[in-house]
């Protein structure tokens, strides 16, 4: 387990911000729920969870900028440190009462990610990374799986919501180049979970579209931290800007970039 203060103050702030979710988890048809668009819900225990990390991260590291998904981006003082915060990854599973969230957190440094945490409430579970210091679930450091054929592994990948009409051609395109060559597809509607779930070999490779720095921020340093391979969907660098990303060992993942690319230059332009 990585003991350092920076890893100390993330762990802290969201095991704090967890302890409203496992609550409001338990009156989940009390909550107040909005509709950000078709399919895409917020509610007050989002808000509520931000704001605990928003406070905790804000007294321990004065001036810090942040990255949020409910309040946005936020100037600090200091230009050269940045917080990526998703409060609650998986809003529409926690919605029905389905124990697959997570809180991420993420701290950019001089244009680099470099420590990184998720952290499910409802298991407990605690996944860290600090650059150079390797990937850890509990006090466990985690590996990729070491499975390099396609036919022997599991992926993991995201699906477009309702409001993402406009993404479904090229997810089904996507799915259809994958479930052949592979063992089966799962979704388990939580990004931030799933990059941690490849980072200790619960997956063999994940790929999703249209996500947010503050979905994978976490998520990709602790794969990196892992051994495994990060990068857009068409082997990009630039995953953390364009929100595509595809990640696994390093066979897997050239095998799923393949797959992938292949998908994109069948799709009609």
């Amino acid at each position: 387990m990585i003991r350092s203060a920076l890893m100390t103050i993330m762990t802290n702030a969201a095991i704090k911000a967890g302890r409203g979710l496992k609550r409001d988890l338990g009156e989940v048809e009390q909550l107040q729920v909005s509709l950000k668009g078709p399919g895409d819900f917020v509610s007050l225990a989002d808000r509520r969870s931000e704001k605990t990390i928003f406070e905790e991260l804000s007294k321990a590291r004065p001036g810090y900028g942040f990255v949020m998904e409910e309040a946005g981006r936020v100037e600090g003082a200091d230009k050269s440190h940045t917080w990526h915060i998703d409060p609650l990854d998986a809003t529409t599973n926690f919605l029905h009462g389905i124990p697959i969230f997570a809180i991420s957190i993420a701290l950019e440094r001089e244009g680099q990610i470099v420590a990184g945490v998720v952290y499910n409430p409802a298991t407990d579970e605690t996944y860290v990374s600090e650059k150079g210091q390797g990937a850890f679930g509990g006090a466990r450091r985690m590996r990729v799986a070491a499975r390099r054929e396609l036919s022997q592994a599991l992926i993991g990948c995201g699906i477009p919501h309702l409001g993402k009409k406009s993404e479904h051609p090229a997810f089904q395109a996507d799915l259809a180049a994958v479930m052949k060559r592979v063992v089966n597809v799962r979704r388990l509607g939580c990004a931030s979970l799933d990059l941690c779930y490849v980072a200790n070999g619960r997956l063999d490779a994940f790929w999703e579209r249209g996500l947010h720095s503050w979905d994978i921020a976490a998520g990709e340093l602790i794969v990196r931290e892992a051994g495994g391979f990060v990068t857009e969907c068409d082997g990009g660098p630039d995953y953390l800007k364009s929100g595509d990303i595809c990640c696994g060992n390093e066979f897997i993942h050239r095998e799923m970039l393949t797959l992938l690319r292949a998908a994109s230059a069948e799709r009609p332009a």
